[in-house]
């Protein structure tokens, strides 16, 4: 292995080891440069020839979350092309993400609404393009006009948010729960585009 793999390796065995810290208990501001470290196995001066400071881990964190959830609505669409219903398969998709990965949605859910204002930034700034490619999706799909896509594509991203809050601590029977009231409450989301739509061209 040369040196800029093993540099690349290292780099990941932190931001893995940062993933494991943040449980129910903590957030990206309670933890510190020497438990990542430690986590890692390595020692604490190693983390600089990486990261910056605590903070630029943490904006890379988010990025890493961003990009997971992208990823995994890509993933939904593969199974979507192969024959799953839209809504179904996107739901089951997204409580299986959670489950196998709780706290890479626990970090964008709580620092959403935590207190540094640059990391609730970064996770607006992911959400945003977590809508755009809905958006996008949507109006390919549907034919929906852009307006009416792109509040569909929000309201149906706040409300998985939201369900996926109310998952992530969940007995698997909740969740199941969670999944089929969330998957009716998107159907009304999409029923009521699809009126808006009517209503848009009629006038």
């Amino acid at each position: 292995m040369n040196r800029q793999e093993q540099k690349l390796r290292t780099r990941r065995s932190i931001i893995e080891a940062a993933f494991l810290l943040l449980d129910e208990q903590r957030s990206l501001s309670s933890i510190s440069l020497r438990e990542v470290a430690r986590a890692a196995g390595i020692a604490p001066t190693s983390f600089y020839r990486h990261f910056k400071d605590i903070d630029e881990l943490g904006l890379t964190l988010v990025d890493e979350a961003g990009l997971a959830l992208r990823q995994l609505m890509r993933q939904a669409r593969v199974r979507i092309a192969s024959g799953g219903g839209v809504i179904n398969t996107s739901v089951d998709t997204f409580m299986e993400f959670i489950t196998a990965n709780n706290n890479v949605f626990r970090l964008l859910l709580r620092e959403h609404t935590g207190t540094s204002m640059a990391f609730r930034a970064a996770v607006l700034r992911e959400i945003k393009h977590f809508n755009v490619e809905l958006t996008d999706y949507t109006i390919a799909t549907t034919g929906l006009p852009y307006n009416i896509a792109n509040l569909q594509a929000e309201a149906m991203v706040k409300l998985v948010f939201s369900a996926g809050a109310e998952a992530l601590d969940a007995s698997d029977e909740q969740k199941a729960n969670v999944a089929e009231r969330v998957k009716q409450q998107l159907r009304f989301v999409v029923n009521g585009a699809l009126q808006a739509k009517t209503e848009q061209t009629s006038n």
